[in-house]
């Protein structure tokens, strides 16, 4: 089996000097990939596929059809495709949106609740990187993600 090359790693920089916003940006794909294939597999093993999981994920509460499109960065007709296999799973539901009878959100059923709870269990690579961080370095973490895409981290 041949092994699969490594990507090329950017320049270390300097001791002292700030890391370029090209470096952030390539260390950052570099995690979002590793993420990307642990969580990939880790839905794969409960019949899903990373979109899915994806959707299921961002339900932590009832969001409109609409608002997933955008979250998941697709087509909103794309949407309806998604719910109706997860409908089908028995994980997600659709309700009229008490305020707006056009609208339907959609919920993840108890179900898809804990298929995500599995799906995160499954994780581990993810899990493992994460908990190598101290107390310190997880809540740094957090803060400067939550600083990069402040509209997003509700």
């Amino acid at each position: 089996m041949a092994s699969r090359p490594s990507a090329p790693h950017p320049a270390p920089t300097p001791q002292g000097d700030a890391p370029t916003p090209v470096a952030l940006m390539e260390r950052l794909a570099r995690a979002a990939a590793g993420y990307y294939r642990d969580l990939t597999a880790a839905a794969a093993a409960q019949g899903l596929t990373m979109t899915q999981a994806k959707m299921l994920i961002l339900l932590r509460q009832p969001l409109p059809m609409r608002a997933l499109a955008g979250l998941l960065t697709c087509d909103a007709s794309n949407i309806t495709g998604l719910v109706d296999r997860l409908e089908a799973h028995g994980l997600v539901s659709r309700h009229l949106d008490p305020t707006d009878r056009r609208i339907k959100n959609v919920v993840a059923t108890q179900e898809g609740k804990d298929v995500v709870r599995r799906i995160r269990a499954d994780m581990r690579a993810t899990s493992a990187a994460l908990t190598r961080l101290d107390e310190e370095g997880r809540r740094s973490l957090y803060e400067l993600l939550g600083r990069m895409h402040p509209d997003e981290t509700a």
